[in-house]
């Protein structure tokens, strides 16, 4: 029998007593010592002094959790190089990129934050606002245009220097920059295209309207059906937790194909938090020295930086518009009348009118919405669920209630 058995109830409770007695001790040593700490050590009185001498073992862990708070901090802080080092560095991004025989290009929410959409772990990120407890502001997406960054990558592309894009972004405005669909993979999905997985191929619906109002972390029906067989239609969206099996739009075997024969990779506003856990794009089965070399734009920390030939601490619109510069390319601007997603559309069906109450894309002028099958929609409220809704939820901090 275990020793604890043999005691009586009276001293079963009074060794609990005295452990819990105990932890409280230790625990108001600790912040004792924690108080002191911050305090200048002119400061401290010799009482306190003899405290510290007294606790060394708390006094480390406190530092050291001091030192990871900081750490972190200085992680999460966005830094901008001066104006002349970014020159300096571009120039050396230009003959990367001049010199390579096969780049691919990584993009991030931080491409398009210059069309009003939110980024994920910047100051006033997705996941920052949710992990705050705070909401999230309500964005129209119908409103989101190529950003300078978008157009570049296209142009890039167009004279081939760029072989493939690898996005995160569900925003859609790759494809919507006039970029090839065979040259891009939207790993985490494309808010406009929902499909049917039962037919085979899978049948693909483009839409000009954000098609995950009704969807979440693990439900993906988006409550219309398809045109040839009549089953439900999913999105296309990859959730956090969820494994992505589509092969179209996320185009992970082209993904793949690209990085195992890439000698140069480009990092564009991406965190790399999550694309560090594909070893498959950062051909970690090559030795070290036939790894492609690593360029990163990134305003904050990420966990490449030690791996990176060159970081560059800038916006994204303003390194492109440097380098565009630098190659001799014009930037091409955004014409409406040529944005691929209108000529992809699949109208809806009569019966389908209403399933949605999401702003459609505005087509250009000349271009009647009845060959689209949509009818004008009203401006929505907050949004909720989808891509910027409750499949966001994984990363909220319930607070509790007093």
């Amino acid at each position: 029998m275990a020793a604890g058995w043999s005691l009586s109830r009276s001293e079963r409770k009074a060794a609990a007593r005295a452990e819990f007695l105990r932890q409280e001790e230790q625990r108001e040593r600790r912040r004792q010592v924690s108080r002191i700490l911050r305090k200048p050590a002119a400061e401290r009185s010799p009482d306190e002094a003899a405290l510290l001498s007294g606790c060394q073992e708390i006094v480390r862990d406190l530092e050291r959790l001091g030192k990871k708070r900081e750490r972190l901090r200085r992680r999460l802080e966005e830094v901008c190089d001066e104006p002349e080092e970014l020159k300096r560095k571009v120039s050396k991004l230009s003959a990367a990129v001049q010199g390579a025989k096969h780049l691919i290009i990584y993009t991030g929410a931080g491409i398009s934050t210059a069309a009003s959409i939110p980024d994920y772990r910047g100051p006033n990120g997705v996941w920052t606002m949710l992990q705050k407890g705070r909401s999230i502001r309500a964005v129209d997406l119908s409103e989101a245009e190529p950003t300078l960054t978008h157009m570049s990558i296209a142009c890039l592309h167009n004279h081939k220097l760029v072989k493939h894009v690898v996005s995160q972004n569900c925003d859609g405005l790759h494809l919507r920059s006039g970029l090839p669909r065979e040259a891009l993979s939207e790993l985490h999905g494309n808010m406009y295209i929902e499909v049917c997985t039962s037919c085979t191929p899978n049948r693909e619906y483009v839409r000009v309207f954000d098609v995950t109002e009704r969807t979440a972390l693990h439900r993906h029906h988006t409550g219309r059906v398809c045109h040839k067989c009549g089953a439900q239609l999913r999105d296309t969206i990859v959730h956090f937790g969820e494994k992505g099996i589509l092969q179209q739009p996320l185009n992970w075997e082209a993904a793949i194909e690209a990085a195992s024969k890439a000698d140069v990779i480009l990092c564009l506003g991406s965190s790399l938090k999550v694309l560090k856990k594909y070893p498959h794009l950062w051909c970690m089965s090559k030795p070290p020295r036939h790894r492609p070399k690593l360029y990163i734009v990134n305003l904050q920390w990420t966990p490449k930086d030690d791996l990176a030939a060159l970081k560059l601490h800038g916006k994204c619109d303003d390194v492109m518009k440097l380098l565009m510069d630098e190659l001799g390319l014009p930037i091409p601007c955004y014409d409406r009348t040529k944005d691929p997603i209108f000529s992809l559309a699949v109208p809806l069906q009569p019966e389908e009118e209403g399933s949605h109450s999401r702003r459609a894309v505005a087509p250009p002028v000349g271009l009647h919405e009845v060959q689209l099958g949509e009818q004008q929609q009203t401006p929505v409220g907050p949004l909720s669920g989808g891509w910027f809704g409750r499949g966001c939820a994984k990363g909220t901090k319930k607070r509790k209630v007093s």
